[in-house]
Protein backbone atom coordinates (compact mmCIF):
# COMPACT_ATOMS: atom_id res chain seq x y z
CA UNK A 1 0.00 0.00 0.00
CA UNK A 2 3.12 2.40 1.12
CA UNK A 3 3.79 2.06 -3.19
CA UNK A 4 0.41 2.94 -4.45
CA UNK A 5 -0.84 5.35 -1.95
CA UNK A 6 -0.24 9.36 -2.57
CA UNK A 7 -1.57 11.92 0.01
CA UNK A 8 -2.26 14.71 -2.20
CA UNK A 9 -3.59 16.73 0.37
CA UNK A 10 -3.37 17.87 4.05
CA UNK A 11 -4.34 20.90 5.08
CA UNK A 12 -5.58 22.57 8.00
CA UNK A 13 -8.05 25.17 8.65
CA UNK A 14 -8.30 27.12 11.89
CA UNK A 15 -11.17 28.99 12.28
CA UNK A 16 -13.45 28.53 9.02
CA UNK A 17 -14.45 32.13 8.43
CA UNK A 18 -18.11 33.54 8.15
CA UNK A 19 -18.92 32.83 3.93
CA UNK A 20 -16.61 30.16 3.75
CA UNK A 21 -18.12 28.22 6.46
CA UNK A 22 -21.62 29.75 5.00
CA UNK A 23 -21.02 28.19 1.68
CA UNK A 24 -19.67 24.65 2.63
CA UNK A 25 -22.98 24.71 4.26
CA UNK A 26 -24.52 24.89 0.66
CA UNK A 27 -22.60 21.99 -0.81
CA UNK A 28 -21.85 19.68 2.19
CA UNK A 29 -23.89 16.45 2.20
CA UNK A 30 -22.52 15.72 6.24
CA UNK A 31 -22.76 17.56 9.13
CA UNK A 32 -22.99 21.25 8.62
CA UNK A 33 -19.70 23.37 9.58
CA UNK A 34 -20.35 26.48 11.35
CA UNK A 35 -18.44 29.43 11.29
CA UNK A 36 -15.33 29.69 13.62
CA UNK A 37 -15.36 25.65 13.44
CA UNK A 38 -11.27 24.01 12.79
CA UNK A 39 -11.51 21.90 9.65
CA UNK A 40 -9.00 19.45 7.97
CA UNK A 41 -9.53 18.81 4.26
CA UNK A 42 -7.69 15.37 3.32
CA UNK A 43 -7.02 14.29 -0.70
CA UNK A 44 -5.65 11.09 -1.32
CA UNK A 45 -5.18 8.35 -4.00
CA UNK A 46 -6.62 5.75 -4.87
CA UNK A 47 -10.00 7.64 -4.23
CA UNK A 48 -11.59 4.27 -2.52
CA UNK A 49 -9.30 4.84 0.84
CA UNK A 50 -11.04 7.62 1.40
CA UNK A 51 -13.84 5.12 3.59
CA UNK A 52 -10.84 3.83 5.43
CA UNK A 53 -9.73 7.06 6.37
CA UNK A 54 -13.19 8.60 7.04
CA UNK A 55 -13.78 5.93 9.99
CA UNK A 56 -10.21 6.29 11.23
CA UNK A 57 -10.49 10.22 11.43
CA UNK A 58 -14.15 10.10 13.51
CA UNK A 59 -13.53 7.48 15.89
CA UNK A 60 -11.06 8.98 16.53
CA UNK A 61 -12.33 12.15 18.54
CA UNK A 62 -15.68 14.34 18.47
CA UNK A 63 -14.97 15.90 15.08
CA UNK A 64 -17.30 15.29 12.61
CA UNK A 65 -17.63 14.45 9.02
CA UNK A 66 -19.06 17.06 6.71
CA UNK A 67 -17.47 15.47 3.46
CA UNK A 68 -16.50 12.23 2.04
CA UNK A 69 -16.49 12.06 -1.77
CA UNK A 70 -14.99 9.33 -4.16
CA UNK A 71 -14.48 10.67 -7.93
CA UNK A 72 -12.57 8.76 -10.84
CA UNK A 73 -8.76 9.70 -9.41
CA UNK A 74 -8.83 10.77 -5.80
CA UNK A 75 -10.82 10.55 -3.10
CA UNK A 76 -11.39 13.45 -0.65
CA UNK A 77 -12.80 14.05 2.91
CA UNK A 78 -13.43 16.82 5.69
CA UNK A 79 -13.96 16.74 9.55
CA UNK A 80 -14.43 19.68 11.52
CA UNK A 81 -15.13 21.03 14.86
CA UNK A 82 -15.29 23.48 17.44
CA UNK A 83 -11.86 22.06 19.30
CA UNK A 84 -9.32 22.47 17.57
CA UNK A 85 -7.60 19.67 19.03
CA UNK A 86 -10.01 17.18 17.83
CA UNK A 87 -9.66 18.33 14.45
CA UNK A 88 -5.50 18.55 15.29
CA UNK A 89 -5.59 14.78 17.09
CA UNK A 90 -8.12 13.24 14.14
CA UNK A 91 -5.70 13.92 11.66
CA UNK A 92 -2.33 13.12 13.80
CA UNK A 93 -4.10 9.46 13.80
CA UNK A 94 -5.01 9.33 10.28
CA UNK A 95 -1.47 10.18 9.55
CA UNK A 96 -0.05 7.68 12.22
CA UNK A 97 -2.37 4.46 10.76
CA UNK A 98 -0.99 6.01 7.04
CA UNK A 99 2.67 6.14 8.49
CA UNK A 100 3.28 9.21 6.93
CA UNK A 101 3.65 12.90 8.23
CA UNK A 102 1.86 16.18 6.71
CA UNK A 103 5.33 16.81 4.97
CA UNK A 104 4.75 14.00 3.00
CA UNK A 105 1.17 15.37 1.70
CA UNK A 106 2.29 16.94 -2.24
CA UNK A 107 2.47 20.58 -2.01
CA UNK A 108 0.48 22.72 -4.00
CA UNK A 109 0.79 24.42 -7.04
CA UNK A 110 -0.62 27.57 -8.19
CA UNK A 111 -2.32 26.74 -11.54
CA UNK A 112 -3.61 30.40 -12.78
CA UNK A 113 -4.50 33.37 -11.43
CA UNK A 114 -7.24 35.91 -12.89
CA UNK A 115 -8.07 39.17 -11.72
CA UNK A 116 -11.05 40.68 -14.33
CA UNK A 117 -11.85 44.23 -13.39
CA UNK A 118 -15.55 45.91 -14.23
CA UNK A 119 -17.52 42.63 -14.84
CA UNK A 120 -20.04 42.87 -17.56
CA UNK A 121 -23.63 41.93 -16.60
CA UNK A 122 -23.54 39.41 -19.22
CA UNK A 123 -20.42 37.75 -17.75
CA UNK A 124 -21.88 38.27 -13.93
CA UNK A 125 -25.48 36.12 -15.28
CA UNK A 126 -23.71 33.48 -16.59
CA UNK A 127 -21.92 32.55 -13.56
CA UNK A 128 -24.71 33.43 -10.98
CA UNK A 129 -26.49 30.39 -12.93
CA UNK A 130 -24.25 28.42 -10.74
CA UNK A 131 -22.49 29.85 -8.34
CA UNK A 132 -23.78 28.78 -4.84
CA UNK A 133 -21.94 31.57 -2.74
CA UNK A 134 -22.63 35.62 -3.13
CA UNK A 135 -23.89 36.71 -6.43
CA UNK A 136 -21.62 38.66 -8.86
CA UNK A 137 -22.48 42.11 -9.50
CA UNK A 138 -21.66 43.76 -12.88
CA UNK A 139 -18.45 46.25 -12.29
CA UNK A 140 -16.95 44.30 -9.44
CA UNK A 141 -13.56 42.67 -9.71
CA UNK A 142 -13.94 38.92 -10.11
CA UNK A 143 -10.77 37.26 -8.92
CA UNK A 144 -10.20 33.63 -10.23
CA UNK A 145 -7.76 31.29 -8.49
CA UNK A 146 -6.84 27.58 -9.54
CA UNK A 147 -4.39 24.94 -7.89
CA UNK A 148 -3.52 21.54 -7.59
CA UNK A 149 -4.35 19.36 -5.57
CA UNK A 150 -8.09 20.18 -5.43
CA UNK A 151 -9.10 20.44 -2.10
CA UNK A 152 -6.18 23.04 -1.23
CA UNK A 153 -8.35 25.80 -2.81
CA UNK A 154 -10.30 25.51 0.74
CA UNK A 155 -7.61 26.04 2.24
CA UNK A 156 -6.27 29.35 -0.42
CA UNK A 157 -10.36 30.75 0.19
CA UNK A 158 -10.21 30.94 3.83
CA UNK A 159 -6.64 32.26 4.04
CA UNK A 160 -8.43 35.25 1.59
CA UNK A 161 -11.48 36.12 3.38
CA UNK A 162 -9.02 36.45 6.47
CA UNK A 163 -6.85 39.26 4.42
CA UNK A 164 -10.00 40.92 2.73
CA UNK A 165 -12.77 41.76 2.40
CA UNK A 166 -13.99 39.58 -0.47
CA UNK A 167 -17.23 38.26 -1.58
CA UNK A 168 -17.16 33.84 -1.54
CA UNK A 169 -18.68 33.59 -5.34
CA UNK A 170 -18.23 29.96 -5.52
CA UNK A 171 -15.05 26.91 -4.74
CA UNK A 172 -14.59 23.81 -6.49
CA UNK A 173 -12.23 21.42 -4.86
CA UNK A 174 -13.15 18.22 -6.34
CA UNK A 175 -11.02 16.56 -9.57
CA UNK A 176 -7.62 16.86 -10.46
CA UNK A 177 -7.95 21.40 -10.16
CA UNK A 178 -9.36 23.07 -7.47
CA UNK A 179 -10.30 26.77 -8.13
CA UNK A 180 -12.10 29.52 -6.58
CA UNK A 181 -14.22 32.38 -7.52
CA UNK A 182 -14.52 35.85 -5.24
CA UNK A 183 -15.63 39.14 -6.19
CA UNK A 184 -15.46 42.61 -4.73
CA UNK A 185 -13.12 45.96 -5.12
CA UNK A 186 -9.71 45.84 -7.48
CA UNK A 187 -7.85 46.54 -3.91
CA UNK A 188 -9.61 43.78 -2.42
CA UNK A 189 -9.21 41.14 -4.78
CA UNK A 190 -5.74 41.75 -5.33
CA UNK A 191 -5.00 41.83 -1.09
CA UNK A 192 -7.24 38.12 -1.71
CA UNK A 193 -5.15 36.91 -4.04
CA UNK A 194 -2.00 37.55 -2.63
CA UNK A 195 -3.36 35.87 0.46
CA UNK A 196 -4.38 32.76 -1.06
CA UNK A 197 -1.18 32.55 -3.23
CA UNK A 198 1.03 32.97 0.20
CA UNK A 199 -0.94 30.13 2.25
CA UNK A 200 -0.58 27.68 -0.98
CA UNK A 201 3.39 29.01 -1.17
CA UNK A 202 3.64 28.56 2.47
CA UNK A 203 2.30 24.76 2.59
CA UNK A 204 5.46 22.43 2.83
CA UNK A 205 5.02 19.11 0.90
CA UNK A 206 6.70 17.05 -1.91
CA UNK A 207 6.40 17.82 -5.41
CA UNK A 208 3.87 15.59 -7.02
Amino acid sequence: MANEFSLRCYCYLDRMQPQYAAFVGTITQGDLPTSGMASLYIEMAPGNEVFRMVDIAVKATEAKPGAQIVEREFGMFEIHSHKQADVLESGRIVLDRLGLSAEDRIRPKVASVQVITNIDPYQAQLLNRWRRGTMLVPGQTLLVVECAPAAYINYACNEAEKASNINVVHVASVGRFGRMWLSGTESEAITARDAAIRALENLEGVDG
